[in-house]
């Protein structure tokens, strides 16, 4: 088997996303001649069943979006670094591999280095959620924070009320959006405000409906044993309103307080929350000289 010295990149998705949020990211590293794989997190993506009522049309969809169960019902962090570790024994037997992740992604990309780091040649935050004392989990955080995720998330949560709920499952219903200007308007602002609308109209319907904030856990904070073994690399995205550049920079200096020896090493591009979607260029060169 050839071992190839050029890494390959492996993508971890946001909350409510999933592989295909990389397709335009993983096309622009293919013309340059890298390998990329990204993956879908249990529950979600191609592989999960479910809600049906999402794709539904009619007068009753909300309700049976409400009552119908969730693949995300019991999946736990550990779930997501047994799956990604998997991946990564895989590709390890080809060459290197730098794991990059954005938003709620984040958490499984510092649990992964955490059980795994041999595995991990770089770590990439990609505006992603980075905690480096478990306080982060239950306090409030010292940074005004801007963000407009939350308010505009609130217009499309669905209360899930199927019998045996995980309480950690949140559904919202992004399609929503599509028939409700102000809405659309609202989360395009949030999410990918620098895109046109017809991108971010595809970009609604490839979410997923339903996230597992049970992740939330011990297990995705830094432990400094392992950080200190793996090269990681925060890529700030400075037009994100929903990870806002002020709670980016607070999460890296948190990180770098915890390791002053081994901080990050920081980039900056002009991007949205997620301007790998429409803006792969700029991510492609980052990465690429990363590597």
């Amino acid at each position: 088997m050839r071992i190839d010295a050029r890494p390959t990149f492996v993508f971890v998705h946001g909350g409510s996303s999933n592989a295909r949020a990389w397709i335009p990211l993983q096309n622009e590293l293919a013309l340059r001649g890298h390998r990329s794989y990204a993956v879908d997190l249990p529950g979600h993506g191609d592989s999960a069943t479910g809600p049906a009522a999402y794709h539904r049309n009619d007068q009753d969809r909300a309700a049976a979006l409400a009552r119908e169960s969730s693949p995300m019902d019991g999946v736990t962090l550990a779930d997501n670094v047994r799956h990604v570790v998997g991946v990564l024994r895989r590709l390890a037997a080809h060459g290197p591999v730098v794991l990059a992740a954005n938003s709620l992604g984040g958490l499984t990309l510092t649990a992964v280095v955490n059980a795994a780091p041999d595995l991990v040649h770089r770590a990439v935050y990609l505006s992603a959620l980075c905690l480096a004392d478990p306080a982060m989990l239950t306090e409030p955080w010292d940074v005004v924070d801007e963000s407009l995720l939350d308010a505009a998330v609130a217009r499309i949560a669905v209360p899930y009320e199927a019998p045996g709920a995980d309480p950690g499952v949140v559904r919202l219903d992004w399609r929503r959006a599509h028939g409700d200007p102000e809405t659309f308007a609202v989360l395009k602002a949030a999410i990918m405000a620098d895109a046109p609308d017809p991108l971010f109209r595809q970009f609604l319907d490839s979410l997923d409906a339903d996230e597992n904030h049970g992740v939330m856990e011990p297990a995705a904070v830094i432990r400094p044993e392992a950080w200190r073994r793996v090269p990681h690399t925060y890529v700030r995205l400075a037009a994100d309103h929903s990870l806002t550049p002020a709670v980016q920079d607070h999460m890296i200096r948190a990180a770098d307080a915890l390791t002053p020896d081994h901080p990050f090493d920081v980039h900056t591009l002009p991007t949205s929350h997620v301007g790998y979607v429409s803006r792969p260029e700029l991510f492609a060169d980052l990465l690429t000289r990363l590597s």
